[in-house]
């Protein structure tokens, strides 16, 4: 971990799903001392709920009206593990499992683009960051979410690589998928996430690229932690 002391920051990481930016937020979070936070999680949480709860209309869309008034019932917060990992609780459950599947995955983006979720997720966020010292990785975070972050960064990687990772990493937690269906899901949510009317994903303009394809976990790490040490005035 750094020791070195400075004041706290705000490091926003953004990009396109299964990019790789939630690994690499929570792995400089451990590195600096930092808290995570997984917004993608916080979707993902209240689209479970909409699962559960029946809000889908019968073509499978979101009953917008419905997630609407769900809301105030709907509690969010992450319960930190002995192993140092974070997991998402609905409602005072652990769900970190459950949101990972493919059944939440194929929901999540048309629940995400509903404004008044992410006016509620967005107002949360904002409360979980207010002391700094956090790495928050999402959709809009460098634009919407903290506009004014000492760090912002915008991860991409090609549709084929993420869907090769995604499918890694839901074979290895034993998922029954196969990679054209992890890759039509990734193109789909591609296609939601850079065009829905609120909040689209998009790279902010002092936000610093990185196509993350050909790096591997360790050159990431070494890239991100010089860009923090320089935002950060080390």
């Amino acid at each position: 971990m750094e020791q070195t002391q400075h004041s706290p920051i705000i490091i926003a990481i953004d990009g396109f799903s299964s990019s790789g930016k939630s690994t690499m937020a929570r792995r400089l979070a451990a590195t600096v001392g930092y808290r995570y936070l997984d917004t993608g999680a916080m979707y993902r949480a209240v689209t479970l709920y909409a699962l559960d709860h029946g809000l889908f209309l019968p073509d499978s869309t979101p009953d917008t009206s419905a997630i609407i008034a769900a809301l105030p019932s709907i509690h969010i917060d992450f319960a930190v593990q002995p192993d140092g990992t974070q997991h998402t609780l609905l409602n005072g459950k652990d769900v970190e499992a459950e949101i990972r599947r493919l059944r939440v995955s194929e929901a999540v983006s048309p629940v995400a683009a509903i404004a008044e979720v992410r006016h509620a997720m967005v107002a949360k966020q904002q409360e979980l960051g207010r002391d700094k010292g956090i790495v928050v990785d999402g959709r809009d975070i460098g634009t919407v979410v903290f506009p004014d972050a000492e760090l912002k960064i915008y991860v991409d990687a090609s549709a084929e690589t993420r869907a090769r990772r995604r499918f890694k990493e839901m074979v290895e937690k034993g998922a029954a998928v196969n990679y054209e269906e992890v890759l039509a899901n990734v193109v789909h949510r591609d296609h939601i996430d850079s065009t829905r009317a609120e909040s689209p994903l998009r790279r902010a303009d002092d936000a610093i690229a990185l196509d993350n394809s050909e790096m591997t976990l360790e050159e990431q790490d070494a890239w991100l932690l010089e860009q923090f040490r320089r935002a950060a005035g080390l």
